[in-house]
């Protein structure tokens, strides 16, 4: 079982700071390419197991899939079953406290497993992984973890795992520096969709939100590696690439050597065979006419975008250090759905951040009410240790929060069924991802504008894109069936 002893571990990690971060200054980002696992270790997890637990966001499922390509080249195996791995993983979120919460519940239920099995490898990576505090409270009161790493040196986990089988000492590498960008390490990817990083970090600093210390300033990956990427998932037969940034719009401003931007990204993509590329997150600050123009021209760029406002009130913005107004995000709404008429828009909004007003609240119903949403992630504010909002008055009874929330809920369901229902009766094209969760006999997939479908249909679709009548939309899902032009294909298979 892993041990602490009395040691100085900041050279591994510091706290996050607001002051510090913003002094961000123009260090050289080196791309090394010459990744490879070591001849001695490629044997490492033979007759072993892992596991991986994932909290968070796509951008956290993606380093699994790479953490995964890693371990299988080390010889492991995949498994879902906690009682027969070797190797347990939490891939942890530090976006809001439940996730936290969730982390450190596992952790409880897995140290009656580690005490089962003292040889087992328990460690924790990713964003909470970052912050001082929960390296502290892992260090002193969960002292069975023998691993703890950050985002910045995910491609150091064999060196790690290494030292954490044959050290006597929990293993802790947590860069407070951003890590260089590492191409060319092995994923394991799954099924017809695939995700691609095309840059690391933030450096937008929204006075809630911990990624800017997290996951570090922008890195943009070099636009031929990405197309490279792309080319190859292509080839591999790959029919969705979702390009993941924690802010997609600002690629290519790092570039010192070039002008090269994402709109010019997507441009270049578009060439590619691949039927459908999507991208998240967006910020609309950085949401410019020649991305518009390109997204415009269709083809595989698909008809949804994802627009996180946050609020509809501008003081409230202003307070989040959005850098945008009410009146510029309903501008830039104005101008897509100009240029896209049939644009499906999603968002993220929180409610309930410190000092917001009844009337800061209405301002956000009355914008979802004007953008017409088809759907939104929303939470209730959760303050992030280090970061400016933590320091704020939180002065807004806990009861309240949740009325607007769940008033908020209410609108955007309202909303997301009328938009569904104006599907009734029209054919739209289905990627079939798999089986529904609840019943076997029906496929489930999605369309270009993302909206989940449920049909019956047999399991030799999967993979495929089929076309669907919609014959009875839901709020958050909508039904339909095999139309003309596929049934008789999927008869025959």
């Amino acid at each position: 079982m892993a041990t602490v002893k009395e040691k100085d571990y900041s050279q591994y990690f510091q706290p996050p700071s607001y002051a510090d971060a913003k002094k961000r200054g123009k260090e050289d980002i080196k791309v090394h390419y010459d990744f490879s696992i070591p001849e001695e270790m490629q044997r490492l997890g033979a007759g072993k197991k892992y596991l991986i637990r994932t909290y968070g966001c796509q951008m956290n499922e993606h380093d699994s899939e790479t953490m995964k390509g890693m371990f299988e080249a080390m010889g492991y195996e995949p498994t879902e079953d906690k009682q027969e791995a070797d190797v347990i993983l939490l891939n942890t979120c530090a976006i809001r406290e439940n996730a936290e919460d969730k982390v450190f519940g596992e952790l409880g239920h897995l140290k009656t497993l580690k005490t089962q099995k003292p040889n087992l490898v328990l460690g924790v990576c990713g964003c909470m992984s970052q912050e001082e505090g929960v390296v502290n409270r892992i260090m002193t009161k969960h002292q069975f973890v023998d691993l703890i790493f950050g985002t910045h040196n995910i491609h150091r986990l064999p060196k790690l795992l290494q030292e954490a089988y044959f050290g006597k000492e929990m293993v802790v590498e947590v860069w407070s520096k951003e890590g260089d960008i590492v191409e060319n390490l092995p994923k394991k990817r799954e099924g017809m969709k695939a995700w691609v990083n095309i840059m690391y970090g933030c450096d937008k600093f929204c006075t809630y939100c911990i990624v800017p210390y997290t996951r570090g300033k922008e890195r943009s990956r070099r636009h031929e590696d990405v197309i490279a990427e792309v080319r190859e998932l292509a080839r591999q037969g790959f029919k969705e690439v979702t390009l993941l940034g924690q802010n997609v719009n600002a690629y290519g401003k790092d570039f010192e050597d070039i002008r090269y931007t994402f709109a010019d990204l997507m441009r270049d993509i578009q060439k590619i065979d691949i039927p459908r590329i999507r991208f998240t997150t967006s910020h609309p600050r950085d949401f410019d006419d020649h991305l518009i123009e390109v997204l415009a021209n269709r083809g595989n760029m698909v008809e949804h975008i994802h627009l996180p406002v946050q609020s509809g009130n501008t003081d409230i913005l202003k307070k989040m250090s959005r850098k945008y107004s009410r009146e510029h995000y309903l501008e830039l709404v104005a101008k897509i759905k100009r240029a896209i008429p049939d644009v499906v828009l999603t968002t993220d909004i929180i409610v309930g951040f410190p000092g917001e007003t009844d009337e800061q609240f209405e301002d956000t119903m009355s914008l979802v009410r004007e953008v017409r949403y088809d759907s939104a992630f929303t939470f209730i504010y959760s303050p992030r240790e280090g970061t400016p909002a933590a320091a704020m008055l939180d002065d807004i009874p806990e009861q309240l929060k949740k009325e607007r929330l769940l008033r908020l809920n209410d609108l955007l369901a309202e909303i997301g069924r009328e938009a569904n229902e104006k599907l009734r009766g029209q054919t739209v094209e289905v990627l079939v991802e798999g089986e529904s969760k609840t019943n076997p006999d029906v496929l489930s997939g999605r369309t270009r504008t993302n909206k989940l479908v449920h049909f019956p249909g047999p399991k030799s679709l999967i993979g495929k894109f089929v076309q669907v009548k919609i014959t009875e939309p839901m709020t958050w899902f909508i039904k339909g069936e095999l139309a003309a032009e596929s049934a008789p294909a999927a008869a025959n298979m």
